[in-house]
This record gives structure tokens, sequence and C-alpha cells, in this order.
């Protein structure tokens, strides 16, 4: 590509992740430094069009930032020949045909996830977007927050021996809506409109945890709604149907157990809001986002299980803080970096429209388990527990 501008479709920048995350984090980000950086010293500079269905909020954001091109017609970006990336970030009930108009312009593709509600259509689109021969990548950005990375490295250098097992805390509590108001949109918790925290969650869990530890071979897992009624964005009740809590179990890689808690239900007694405590044979780390400490099996202590004392060993000064060693960004951004140099060198994305398949697959075998109370694996044969 010898252009040296890149003309990028935003659809769905009036959402919170998308004005937040994608678009001031990340695009304007870039812009406001100058361009994407090349590695031969070179910078490619952005040109961003704004797509949403709110005329009067897309004016607001473009008069905000200095944005030039917003439109209400997304057929009239995707015509344009100027514009070479279309990136969605839309409710997944409307990805699926704006994706599809994207293929059909021939533009390259990056999305949120997941990429369809069902794991046939999410499917369908890897192959359709494969066939093609379009760029695509699948927002992963867990994997680029520093904590995981932190952990990335631990894993890479074999630090701890094999890995028997993980335990994941993630979640917080969300305000019913009533006395004080939620922290998140009121469609979360409608399984009619695409709510859900399997859903929402267990695909980034399967990135994750491929990236770590291996393929998810298994689920078993246990749904609950907690909290039968909420107060919308209007001060109306409404029923919730969909699922704000889940406890699973992972069979991944060579026989690594994952055991994860998910739920908008629990107050946080951690230092992040997701923790992940993984054992080895030789060393245990429990890293979130941001901060991670290990303890390797020199210095681990030798409990003794007495009841009738109490117990004074301060565990937690067993554990030594991992360093930085590195400066961290925002992971966003760092994944539409590393995803635009793919584009510019023509080299795939490493996290695709498959990878995104996979995590919806593993969304619904999840459903599946707690509807059958069964152990399903990923290929959907059913288990005794």
């Amino acid at each position: 590509m010898n252009r040296q501008t890149i003309g990028i479709i935003l659809n769905g920048v009036t959402g919170r992740m998308g004005y937040r995350q994608h678009l001031v984090r990340s695009i304007l980000a870039i812009r406001d430094e100058g361009g994407l950086a090349l590695a031969d010293g070179s910078r490619i500079q952005l040109r961003p069009v704004l797509v949403g269905r709110n005329k009067d909020k897309l004016q607001r954001i473009a008069f905000l930032h200095g944005i030039d091109e917003y439109t209400t017609d997304l057929d009239e970006a995707l015509a344009d020949p100027g514009f070479d990336i279309y990136a969605d970030f839309l409710l997944t009930n409307a990805r699926v045909p704006a994706l599809r108009k994207a293929m059909a312009a021939g533009k390259a593709l990056y999305s949120e996830k997941p990429t369809a509600e069902t794991h046939a259509e999410a499917a369908e689109l890897a192959e359709e977007v494969e066939n093609a021969g379009l760029h695509n990548g699948v927002v992963h950005d867990k994997l680029y927050l520093p904590g995981l990375l932190k952990l990335k490295r631990l894993v890479d250098s074999g630090f701890f021996g094999r890995v028997l097992s993980v335990r994941g805390e993630f979640g917080y509590w969300v305000f019913e809506g009533d006395w004080q108001s939620s922290q998140r949109p009121s469609w979360n918790y409608r399984a009619e409109d695409g709510g859900g925290i399997v859903v929402d969650m267990f695909p980034h869990w399967n990135y994750v945890f491929e990236h770590l530890f291996g393929s998810v071979r298994s689920v078993y897992a246990h749904t609950a709604t907690h909290i039968p009624q909420r107060v919308d964005e209007q001060n109306r009740t409404y029923d919730t149907t969909a699922d704000d809590a889940a406890y699973a179990i992972f069979e991944v890689g060579d026989g690594t157990v994952v055991q994860m808690n998910s739920s908008w239900c629990v107050r946080v007694n951690r230092e992040e809001l997701v923790e992940f405590q993984v054992d080895g044979t030789h060393a245990s780390a429990v890293v979130g986002l941001f901060n991670g400490h290990v303890q390797p099996r020199e210095i681990t202590p030798r409990p003794v299980w007495n009841p009738d004392l109490a117990d004074t060993h301060d565990y937690r000064s067993d554990w030594a803080p991992v360093p930085d060693n590195a400066e961290y960004g925002n992971g966003f951004r760092a994944q539409w970096e590393e995803y635009l140099r793919d584009y510019i060198a023509g080299t795939p994305h490493r996290f695709d429209f498959a990878s995104a398949a996979r995590g919806v697959l593993l969304a619904e075998r999840a459903l599946e388990s707690d509807r059958t109370g069964r152990r399903i694996d990923l290929g959907g044969k059913t288990e005794a527990r």
C-alpha cells in the first residue's frame, strides 16, 4: 500500500466503548500524535468518518474533536473509495448486516465481538471474509493490558513449569437502577436484546485462555439471574431476562483446569476487577489487568492446618511483584496499531473473524451446559458430570 492516508469508517461511535476506547483513545490519539508510526520512520495519517443513526450526536462529537466527516448513511460511506477499513462497534444484533455490506463493498474489516449472535452465523462470516480475501480483525483488548502481558511473559518463559489450574474472578456490583443509577446499559440484562454475561464475557475468556494456556476443550457452566428486576434509563422497572452471573469450569490446552466466576452481582474484595491465579508445578502467579505477583516454589511457605489457633502468617508477604519491564499504553490503541500495521504490510491479523467465531461457540456451549446440567465439549458432545 503506497497511500499516505488510511480512511476508516467508524460505525457506532455514539456508544460508550465506540466513543471512549476506539475513537478518542485510539484513532484520535494516533491522529493527534502525527499519525501511525511505521518501522521505517514514516507515518500514515488516519482519516476517520463517523457513522451512526443520530445526526445531532455525530455532529457534536465531530465538532468536539475536530473531525470533518460524519454521516447517518452507511451506504454513502461504504461507496467512497477513500475509505479502506470498516470498523463496527454496534450492538451485536445490528452487526451482521453492516459487516456484510462492508464486505460487499470490499472494505477491510475490524469489529468488536461477538461478531454475530450465533456461532453458525459467526462462522459463516469468518468463511465469507476469508474467501473474499479481505483483511479482518476482531477486538481482543484484554490481551494488550499490562497484567496479561506480564502473565504471557511468565507463561512463555516456562516460569510455571506445568500449568495445573487457573482460578479467575471477574465482576462487580451493578446497581439495580432504583436507589442508585446503573453503571451498565439496561439492554445488557434483556436476553431479547442480546444481553447476558455469558454472551458478553465468555468470548473474552475464550481468547484469553487460547492465547495463554491453549484451546478450550470443554465447559461446564451454571448461570443465574440473581436480580429479577431492574430500572432502565427512563426510570422504568423491567424484568431481567438475561443471566447476570455465570460460574464455569473449563478444560484447556493439555488438561489445565480453569474455574471462572463472572458476575454483575458481586462486591469486590480483590485488588482489581478481574484477577487470575495461575498455579503450576514450579510457581504461581496472581495477575489482574495491570498488576501481578508471583511465588516460586523456592519461597513457598509450609502452611499447617490448626483450627484451634489463629493463623498469624502473612501469606501475601510471600509474593513478589512482577516488574513492568516495559511501558504499557491503552490496550485498545495497541491493538488498533497492530491491526493497521498488519493491514499496511498485507499480513493477516492474528486475531481474526475465525477467533471471534470460536468465542461465540464457547458462549453457546456454556449456555447448553447450563440448560442440560452436563459438561459440553467444544465439538458439541455431551458428557456426564
